[in-house]
């Protein structure tokens, strides 16, 4: 993301919005679902395909279920004390096999309706326009 402004990066935008603990929530969802499985998301609960190369990555667990999440059932972390559950959404593409372009994201949780899913999306597929164009 080197020194572009924050207009440039939007996730960064709705990410540094969040409290610490979603802000961890999101950083292991990148790491440990996102990152290994790249485009295979989609044959997970984890992600979505919304067509023309943008997909919906779907955040509803806690921080130690996500980052346990496929470990045997012996081997996972027990949850912390006070751990809830998110309901996150980010909006992403994909370049080659696993690198993530994140666009967009928002709290589903605090805002669960059609008219806020339609909006996100929207905006996400205007940043993918934009980065395609600056592709060529």
């Amino acid at each position: 993301m080197g020194g572009r402004p924050n207009r440039q990066v939007p996730v960064r935008r709705v990410v540094g919005k969040l409290n610490e603990y979603e802000q961890a929530v999101v950083d292991a969802v990148i790491e440990n679902i996102v990152a290994p499985l790249g485009m295979n998301i989609c044959d997970t609960e984890w992600g979505k395909p919304l067509g023309g190369g943008l997909y919906e990555v779907r955040i509803r667990r806690t921080l130690s279920a996500i980052r346990t999440w496929g470990v045997p059932a012996g081997d996972a972390e027990p949850a912390a004390a006070g751990e809830r559950a998110v309901l996150l959404r980010l909006f992403v593409t994909f370049y080659g096999d696993r690198v993530v372009l994140l666009f967009q994201g928002y709290d589903k949780g605090k805002d669960p309706s059609e008219r806020r899913q339609t909006k996100e999306i929207r905006t996400a597929r205007k940043h993918l326009r934009a980065w395609t164009a600056q592709r060529k």
